[in-house]
């Protein structure tokens, strides 16, 4: 469910444009859906580094393209 009008950040929008749902990305990290939501949906959001980069792992192994974290935070 994409385009519900909510604001989106670097990393949500590229989430959508290559086809990757939120809960595939809880899935692979484990973490918690509320905390993807706010990596999806907050340009700065409050997270710890290790988390930014596990999202960023996640990312990159489901879209096949070469990604870290610097690129959406």
């Amino acid at each position: 469910m994409h385009g519900l009008g909510k604001k989106r950040s670097k990393y949500g929008r590229y989430l959508d444009s290559n086809g990757i749902d939120q809960g595939e990305i809880c899935k692979e990290t484990g973490l918690n859906k509320d905390t993807v939501s706010k990596a999806c949906n907050e340009d700065d959001p409050k997270l710890r580094g290790i988390t930014k980069e596990d999202l960023a792992e996640a990312a990159r192994k489901l879209s096949g393209k070469n990604v870290d974290k610097g690129d959406f935070w």
